[in-house]
């Protein structure tokens, strides 16, 4: 397994590590909600991330692009029946 090198800068700035941190306790204490208020409740860990990320992304944090694109079709594939 061949060593990758490691840059010296940080992908995430502390603001934006913050901000994940706030929305990850938010979460813990169920006050997090989706959607601003309008779909619910957070549940899961990684949509937690997501929201602190794009908050932090809104107050000019140091956070990477989203990735663009993803997947081709809409929706499942499905079997003929």
């Amino acid at each position: 397994m061949a060593a990758r090198k490691k840059s010296g800068r940080r992908k995430y700035g502390r603001a934006a590590s913050k901000s994940v941190e706030s929305a990850m306790r938010r979460r813990k204490r169920g006050t997090l909600k989706a959607g601003g208020g309008r779909r619910g409740k957070v549940k899961s860990r990684k949509q937690a991330i997501a929201i602190g990320l794009s908050e932090a992304r809104k107050k000019g944090a140091k956070v990477p692009r989203k990735r663009s694109g993803g997947r081709k079709s809409g929706g499942r594939k499905r079997g003929s029946r």
